[in-house]
């Protein structure tokens, strides 16, 4: 039979937007005769390449041709529902996101529904019932959730058993062990050296990190690594001491890292304060709406990094929690709206699109490679040319590996220039569109951390800013991140000339010791210091919404207003410049508006 069928047009009758070309490659994969219309089909692809897309995309062809007459799609959140339904609805399937296990058959108006894994697991036998009322495509998104519980693979399998077709979609591979199977999923042998003789999910269709940036689909990361000591006092009330990138022991490296992590030490500030100023790079240069989000291990450091945020840049973050009845609301203001931050715990680490986030603060303590690959893909899906993300983690030696693995791709796709290469000129610029860890001893205190820039990830290798520094422009920073304008080196030479700025704007005061009464001089000194930052960081924000103002009256892209800017009112970018500079930068664009 063939497969050459008209492409799928939205609600409206209009044809939708075209198909990627592994999109494509991945539809004649599984109409392959060869197949013999097999009933699954597993398929692998980095996370913003369109997984979505494509099931509707393939769901809308077994629709028209009368292979199938439902759809249930299964997802792993009650956010996400509301998210496939409505894309569904663009290319005319109407799915109900709304139903729950209360209610029986599928409603006559709808051609199949929403669910989630919780949903299944919770009455396998009705979900059954559905899906083979009719001949049914069941979509398992994500589909290694069905191991999230020991009941749930069992309803999956229950429930889906079957149905005529089952599409089976992830982020990336994943591993089980040997006798922990999840249903409808095939797989080979992992001879990976953590696998332990496990096993590893085998796709009939594959489609990489790698494959995806040269394709332009997703945006190149660079990865910040920032290490410092952690201090901490153990169950015999001894004080320890341990640098992040330089453990004795795993157990040691866990309680440092999680010191590093404690919300009153000056780690997380230092970190935060360095995003910040990517952000307002970021901002002033090609992406004027970039967002930023900070993933926490639980509610409670959630709830104090958002302080943090607050404190350190002036913003006030959206703060998404799972028990919170408006985070999905919240998630798609963030979304679509202009805000810098965003803090969150679990919530968007898979699934959850925001093309806007271009940088992530991983503040949390898992470390599984397919958490670790969901989260840095909310941050790299691309919407023009010449935009790039960046991740600021810890430098431990679990997380370092998994950037490292994600960098070779980068790296084997766009290699930087070699060391000593001449920055462009700035007006070349306008030619791009543009598992918590184990926690250890019981008894446990963390006392303080300092945070220090350590290097940037390149091919899986460390490095950092050398001995003598660089000789680099002063308008270098602006291009921090582009893909192919700046060598790991100069990336690695720029952070960590930022980081003694940083680190004076953020570190908090020592605790005076018991009966010292702190001196009335440095008191007024560090609170006069506090309001210099947080001036300063309004007054980048009033700035920021001052050059939108002038672009959209004159129709000019918003670096070009920032660029004229720094000619009228010469001085450092915004994100390094004096509050008295900004001041004046500030004035002269009212002058314009």
């Amino acid at each position: 039979m063939s497969t050459a069928l008209p492409e799928p047009r939205d609600a409206s009758g209009t044809p939708a937007r075209p198909l990627r070309a592994w999109q494509r490659a991945a539809l004649e994969a599984y109409f392959d005769p060869a197949r013999d219309d097999a009933a699954d089909f597993l398929v692998t692809a980095t996370p913003g390449a369109g997984k979505t897309t494509f099931a509707l995309t393939l769901a809308r062809r077994l629709l028209d041709t009368r292979r199938v007459d439902r759809v249930v799609v299964v997802a792993p959140t009650d956010h996400l529902r509301t998210q496939w339904a409505e894309a569904a609805h663009r290319v005319g399937i109407e799915l109900d996101p709304t139903m729950s296990n209360a209610v029986g058959p599928v409603r006559p108006d709808q051609q199949g529904y929403v669910t989630t894994y919780a949903q299944v697991a919770g009455h396998p036998m009705l979900h059954r019932a559905r899906a083979t009322a009719k001949r049914s495509l069941v979509v398992l998104d994500e589909i290694h959730h069905a191991g999230d519980g020991l009941s749930w693979g069992e309803a999956v399998r229950d429930a889906f058993a079957d149905v005529r077709r089952r599409l089976a979609l992830t982020g990336t591979p994943f591993r089980t062990k040997a006798d922990e199977r999840i249903p409808f999923v095939p797989y080979v042998e992992d001879d990976s050296p953590e696998s332990e003789g496990g096993l590893r999910s085998s796709a009939d269709y594959t489609y990489g990190y790698r494959e995806a940036l040269a394709d332009g689909v997703v945006r190149p990361v660079v990865f910040a690594a920032y290490t410092g000591t952690s201090r901490w006092r153990n169950s015999a009330g001894e004080v320890i001491a341990a640098s992040l990138t330089e453990p004795s022991t795993k157990a040691v490296e866990a309680l440092a890292w999680r010191t590093a992590l404690d919300p009153r030490g000056d780690w997380v500030p230092h970190v935060i304060a360095a995003m910040d100023e990517r952000l307002t790079h970021l901002r002033e240069f090609g992406m004027p709406d970039a967002g930023g989000l900070v993933l926490a291990s639980d509610q409670e450091d959630a709830r104090a990094y958002a302080k943090i945020v607050q404190r350190v840049t002036g913003d006030k973050p959206v703060l998404i929690l799972s028990d919170d009845p408006k985070a999905s609301s919240k998630i798609k203001d963030f979304a679509e709206g202009d805000q810098r931050f965003a803090v969150c715990v679990r919530m968007i680490s898979e699934g959850v699109d925001v093309p806007r986030a271009a940088c992530l603060a991983w503040m949390t303590s898992y470390r599984t490679p397919l958490f670790f690959a969901q989260a840095v893909g909310r941050v790299v899906r691309a919407r023009a040319r010449g935009e790039s993300a960046t991740v600021f983690l810890p430098a431990v030696r679990p997380l370092l590996a998994l950037a490292a693995e994600l960098e070779g791709d980068r790296n084997h796709v766009m290699p930087p220039p070699p060391a000593g290469t001449a920055l462009p000129d700035p007006g070349e610029l306008d030619a791009l569109p543009v598992e918590r860890a184990e926690a250890g001893p019981k008894e446990f205190e963390a006392l303080e951390a300092q945070a220090e820039f350590a290097h940037v990830l390149h091919g899986g290798r460390a490095v950092t800013a050398g001995a003598q520094p660089l000789e680099l422009d002063a308008d270098a920073e602006d291009y921090l991140g582009l893909p192919g304008l700046l060598s790991p080196e100069q990336t690695a030479a720029l952070l960590a000339q930022r980081d003694a700025e940083i680190r004076r704007r953020t570190q908090q005061p020592a605790l005076p010791e018991p009966g010292v009464e702190p001196a009335p001089a440095r008191a007024a000194e560090e609170e006069a210091e506090e309001a210099t930052w947080h001036t300063a960081a309004l007054l980048r924000k009033e700035i920021h919404s001052l050059v939108g103002r002038v672009a959209a009256s004159r129709r000019q892209p918003h670096a070009s207003v920032y660029a004229t800017l720094r000619s009228a009112v010469p001085g450092p970018p915004s994100a390094s410049a004096p509050v008295e500079l900004l001041r004046r930068r500030r004035d002269h664009l009212l002058g314009q508006v």
